[in-house]
């Protein structure tokens, strides 16, 4: 079977990698898109990333348009809109689908992990978290409503083990 590691992702640069390079880092997963309401959670997953990324956290941004259009733009306009609006510091990679046909590995991933039925469930908006350990274990599963720095308690005790 294969890991979290293993699956292949575009960076916004058009470059083919894995999550390789993240191995024994927290990870926080989210789907973004520049257009929405919950857009300005871009700058409080900038101060999660600021405040542990010393720790091991990394923060990976996967933009998707699939929730009412509303990451228009190429991946060089969505980081160039990132980094000028909310001074993003984190991974972006290329837009995604997080659900249906065209659904990203990735996101199966996320939401099937285990297949204890705990992460199920499509994606219901922009902004979805999802906190994978330092082993490559999905943990938790966060909606768009939950705001960054209610997650911090979370992301701290991952960072510990």
């Amino acid at each position: 079977m294969s890991t979290i590691y293993d699956i292949k992702v575009v960076t916004n640069k058009g470059v083919e990698t894995t999550l390789e390079e993240y191995k024994g880092k927290v990870l926080l997963i989210v789907n973004t898109a520049t257009k929405c309401g919950f857009t300005p959670q871009y700058k409080g997953l900038e101060e999660l990333y600021q405040q542990y990324k010393e720790q091991g956290l990394v923060i990976l941004d996967f933009p998707c348009d699939q929730f009412g259009h509303q990451a228009p733009g190429s991946d060089a306009e969505i980081n160039e809109f990132c980094e000028m609006r909310y001074r993003t510091t984190f991974p972006r990679f290329s837009k995604i689908d997080v659900n249906g046909e065209n659904e990203h590995e990735l996101y199966h991933f996320l939401k099937t992990f285990g297949g204890e039925g705990k992460f199920d469930g499509k994606i219901k908006w922009n902004f979805s978290k999802f906190l994978v350990d330092r082993e490559g274990n999905v943990i938790d599963r966060f909606g768009s409503l939950k705001k960054p720095a209610k997650i911090a308690k979370e992301i701290e005790k991952a960072l510990k083990k």
